[in-house]
């Protein structure tokens, strides 16, 4: 039986309020975490994520493999050294992006061969080689090799990404175990969680489900959600799933990143989030706020003075102005990118926070609802 990393606090209904014990420390659930693709949240330092309250930040394997390259990162003491992220990271597998690249990519029972985006080289991620990549780079939870599907998916390819999905964890959990038994690896441990696939097929999600937790993973994930599926779609299935998923392990819904998501799929049980939405949003000029989406870049702002969310107390919202944020969007200054991107980013720990202590006082249902009533203003 794996490690057991998940202490649950209290329930609320079948929203849940824990914590997870990695090597780098505690994070509180359920936790959403900003990702840092490249080793780091574009436009934050990890002084940023620390007021903001992140206590876990998200690295992509895809991305850190091909620059700056895994000897890079482990001679320089893994990513929490190299990036000075003192706390928990997860990396994931990078299936996600070598599977976007289909028109550059080759896929077999072995793995997937690709090129990169950067120069064109050619690449092959196995299962083997996938967690020897996040073993060098140090991550505290990493994640199996797992194929994910298009949606919408034919049976076919879906039972395919399900049968491949099982027999890659398999090889995934077995090279983990090894290095964790190798003397290099002996002084931290690492924790590897499994994926869920199956598209949007319920029977499928149940088999990949049964698969995936018969190899008895310290943490579960749900992929292949988000990828194109109404959110009406995306419930049913997660509300299918959820059920075959462990309560002892923490369970990972992957890519899932709007507020009204995040608070629907809390409902079900899930402790943990990660999206690129804030942030993205916010360099492009749409922040989130108390009452929705604002798209400060609109010419509306111009001479707006109100902060960017009359409801937040981050130290942007305190200071500056939509007009001057606008303005300084408008001129491609880097600074509008920076003042943006930590208000979202703030905004989703903030509401990270707000929702621990709703379950933890019985009353999450409520706070969702009264959530959901003020955040519909600027749709």
């Amino acid at each position: 039986m794996s490690d057991s990393i998940y202490k649950p606090i209290t329930t609320d209904g079948l929203a849940r309020r824990g914590e997870v014990t990695t090597t780098h420390g505690v994070f509180q659930t359920p936790a959403f975490m900003p990702v840092g693709t490249s080793g780091a949240v574009k436009a934050l330092t990890a002084e940023d994520l620390e007021s903001c309250g992140a206590e876990i930040i998200l690295g992509n394997t895809y991305h850190l493999y091909l620059r700056p390259g895994v000897d890079i990162i482990k001679a320089q003491g893994g990513l929490a050294r190299f990036n000075s992220w003192n706390k928990p990271t997860l990396t994931d597998s990078g299936g996600y992006q070598v599977f976007s690249l289909k028109e550059t990519s080759k896929i077999t029972d072995d793995g997937v061969e690709f090129r990169s985006h950067h120069d064109g080289s050619k690449h092959l991620f196995t299962p083997e080689k996938v967690i020897q990549i996040q073993h060098a780079i140090g991550a505290d939870i990493i994640m199996a090799f797992d194929q994910c599907v298009p949606y919408p998916a034919d049976r076919q390819l879906a039972a395919t990404g399900v049968r491949r999905t099982h027999e890659w964890a398999s090889i995934c959990l077995k090279v983990h175990n090894e290095l964790l038994l190798s003397k290099e690896e002996r002084p931290r441990r690492c924790h590897l969680f499994g994926i869920v696939q199956g598209s949007a097929y319920k029977d499928l999600r149940t088999q990949s489900a049964e698969q995936i937790v018969s190899l008895d993973f310290p943490g579960n994930a749900i992929g292949g959600l988000s990828v194109g599926e109404s959110k009406e779609e995306m419930e049913r299935i997660l509300a299918h799933t959820i059920q075959y998923l462990p309560e002892d392990r923490p369970r990972y819904l992957m890519g899932v990143g709007y507020p009204e998501d995040i608070l629907m799929a809390v409902s079900y049980g899930i402790d943990m989030f990660d999206c690129v939405l804030p942030t993205r949003n916010a360099r492009t000029g749409n922040v989130f706020t108390s009452e929705g989406q604002l798209i400060y870049r609109n010419a509306e702002y111009a001479n707006d003075e109100r902060p960017l969310d009359p409801n937040c107390d981050c130290h942007v919202c305190r200071r500056y102005s939509r007009a001057y944020i606008r303005h300084l969007y408008n001129q491609s200054e880097i600074t509008g990118m920076v003042l943006a991107t930590y208000h979202s980013t703030w905004f989703y720990q903030k509401l990270m926070r707000d929702i621990r202590e709703a379950i933890e006082q019985k009353r999450f249902e409520s706070f969702r609802k009264d959530f959901l009533a003020r955040y519909t203003q600027y749709e």
